[in-house]
């Protein structure tokens, strides 16, 4: 495990706008995606993920502007997700100043796509993204979903995180579906479940509702901690979060 936990705010990116909704549903406007991410680096964010939540073919030019634009400002690492199917969607993003990739959908479609971004720029560039809610059908009570949470499929979450890392993913973004704006902390168990088998850094997400909620999280085994709508209300700042963390004993940047 990381010596030192990353806090890393969240932009969930529809039309150009940053989103919020629960579990996937119900998005409202959040505010300027550039304006926000300049906000959390000046707070002391260790890294920001956009996630391109429409992801239409419509919106990946307007993707790439903000992209380009938040990079002028956040000399931190920046990780985009949300339509990238293939290396040439990867090398565009690069171009314009992501730091990192985060693939979802696509790899569930075709698995190979997790080696061929590995071999073409290395797995420091792929953070795997899982949605994972919990499911009787699944071995391990966990299975993966597409589709913004709304679509099961019959992959097993643990058995589909070790197969991404054995095929060269660099880090995982475990995001619980069931905690996904609810407030009520995160899944512990699934933070735990993902940490026991994963030799690459695991990003806890979903649920982060209170400045307490996020030392558990890396007590049960994850690497960074991430957040969206406490930070983007307001309610918490990333220092809040570092210096909770710091009173227990966590070492942050």
């Amino acid at each position: 495990m990381a010596v030192v936990t990353r806090v890393i705010p969240c932009l969930d990116v529809a039309a150009g706008r940053v989103v919020k909704g629960v579990n996937f549903l119900n998005l409202r406007d959040a505010g300027d995606p550039v304006e926000l991410a300049a906000r959390y680096y000046e707070q002391g964010a260790d890294e920001i993920i956009f996630l391109d939540v429409t992801a239409t073919v419509d919106d990946r030019s307007t993707t790439y502007d903000v992209v380009r634009a938040t990079a002028e400002q956040v000399f931190i690492p920046l990780t985009v997700g949300g339509g990238v199917r293939s290396t040439d969607d990867v090398a565009r993003l690069l171009a314009v100043g992501a730091d990192k990739v985060g693939v979802n959908s696509a790899a569930i479609q075709r698995p190979e796509l997790v080696g061929e971004i590995a071999d073409r720029f290395g797995a420091q560039v792929l953070v795997l993204s899982l949605d994972v809610t919990r499911s009787a059908s699944a071995p391990s009570g966990f299975v993966v979903t597409t589709h913004g949470g709304r679509r099961e499929t019959e992959l097993d979450a643990l058995a589909w995180a070790a197969e991404v890392i054995d095929r060269g993913a660099g880090e995982l973004l475990v995001n619980s579906i069931d905690a996904d704006g609810t407030k009520q902390g995160f899944d512990l168990e699934l933070v735990a479940a993902m940490r026991e088998l994963s030799r690459v850094p695991v990003i806890a997400s979903g649920g982060a509702g209170s400045v307490g909620d996020f030392a558990p999280a890396v007590r049960a085994g994850a690497d960074a901690v991430l957040a969206a709508s406490v930070f983007h209300t307001g309610e918490l700042t990333v220092g809040d979060v570092k210096r909770e963390l710091t009173a227990s004993g966590i070492e942050v940047r």
